[in-house]
């Protein structure tokens, strides 16, 4: 058969076209990845063979939600969240140059490292000050932050992780709760630390409106509210009790030095070295463990914060009792090395558990940060969650422990 009868026989044969298309086919190389899978079908029939469906194409990767919020060209960029418009941005960035989108990683991660290095250089510089002013100065930033703390925490009860398997307490009880966390705080410094009875009062006057303004109070909603004030206003009050210890500690030759118009010898007391060491030694802890994790992490601390590593809690403790003995030798005090090393200990045990448990309470609400408070650092509970339990642990092993006291 010679090349125009193929052609004529070709042309009588009952060739089908495709039937549909599903989906829509991208309009650029670099969105096809990010398409709903697109299912194509053809019915063929040649030769009077029976019609079957032909194997279908492979099917692509769904896109990601963010790409399904993207505007289109005429309908401009007001309609899109600016966050999901960046986390598609970086995925067209990702499949057009794997080099550049690690590039702008690394812009942004700079970025944020350099965030974190100067409000947590202004947050040191700013925290030392204020405890060495000591008095209403201190208490103010300490309502300040059991204020912030209270905030955050029930913003954790309120999130979709949490409120979903139990039901948040009502405003009233949040708002009674916040407010007792700060006069726990102000009632301790008025009473120079005498504040035995604070939480059983307040704990008290909290409950019973909660009771009295709930129809059907749940004991979820009772326990929150109780753990709450323990963990936003007590906690914060050691803090108080701890820098208003009055025993002199004048055998250091910085003390005989310390400016007369910022207090003098007077001024110069356990309370303020005990305050200092115990916050230079969780700043120490914080950072021997990133340094040491970062360099030698290799094993998984638990999996509350999947990022810790043991080699990082390693490093972290040796940085915190070097810290306590350094300040020791330095300040007189603790006199005994010994005592300055346990406690350094000490501090970096209460550093780590309270880090762990905030973990804990931001990984139940399905939150990455408690706020934005502080840029790079997150919120107060982010920066000051290693803070919480240290002060009254602090206060108890001077109190309690140390010879200077008594058993």
């Amino acid at each position: 058969m010679n090349q125009s009868g193929l052609l004529q026989k070709l042309q009588r044969q009952p060739l089908i076209a495709p039937s549909y298309f599903a989906g829509a086919a991208a309009s650029s190389r670099k969105w096809r990845a990010n398409w709903p899978a697109i299912t194509r079908s053809f019915v063929c029939d040649f030769n009077n063979t029976p019609k079957r469906p032909c194997p279908q194409l492979p099917t692509l990767r769904p896109a990601p939600a963010a790409c399904k919020t993207l505007p289109s060209a005429s309908a401009g960029f007001s309609s899109a969240a600016p966050d999901d418009f960046r986390s598609a941005e970086l995925d067209v960035t990702k499949a057009a140059s794997p080099d550049l989108a690690a590039a702008v990683a690394q812009s942004k991660g700079l970025s944020g490292l350099a965030a974190r290095l100067v409000f947590g250089t202004a947050l040191g510089v700013g925290g030392a000050l204020v405890i060495l002013t000591g008095g209403w100065c201190y208490m103010i930033c300490a309502c300040f932050i059991a204020y912030q703390a209270s905030q955050e925490y029930f913003g954790f009860l309120t999130s979709k992780g949490i409120s979903a398997g139990m039901q948040p307490p009502p405003p009233l009880a949040t708002s009674l709760t916040t407010l007792s966390c700060i006069g726990l705080v102000v009632w301790t410094f008025i009473s120079q630390g005498r504040s035995t009875a604070a939480l059983p009062v307040t704990a008290f006057t909290v409950l019973s409106l909660q009771l009295l303004t709930t129809k059907k109070p749940r004991f979820a909603q009772l326990t929150s509210s109780v753990f709450g004030l323990f963990y936003c206003g007590y906690l914060p009050s050691y803090w108080i009790k701890l820098r208003m210890l009055s025993a002199p500690a004048v055998t250091s030759v910085l003390a005989q030095r310390y400016p007369v118009l910022l207090g003098g010898l007077s001024h110069w007391t356990v309370g303020l070295l005990a305050t200092f060491t115990a916050v230079a030694c969780i700043i120490a802890a914080d950072v021997g463990a990133f340094v040491f994790g970062k360099t030698w992490g290799r094993t998984k601390l638990t999996d509350i914060s999947p990022k810790k590593t043991v080699e990082g809690a390693v490093g972290g403790l040796l940085c915190s009792s070097a810290t306590a003995m350094v300040l020791s030798r330095l300040l007189q005090w603790p006199v005994n090395p010994a005592a300055a090393a346990v406690l350094g200990v000490i501090i970096f045990f209460a550093s780590l558990f309270g880090d762990l448990l905030e973990s804990a309470m931001k990984r139940e609400a399905g939150m990455k940060d408690a706020s934005n408070l502080i840029p790079g650092h997150g919120g107060l509970l982010d920066r000051f969650d290693s803070y919480l339990f240290t002060g009254g642990i602090v206060f108890w092993y001077i109190r309690y422990v140390l010879p200077v006291y008594g058993l």
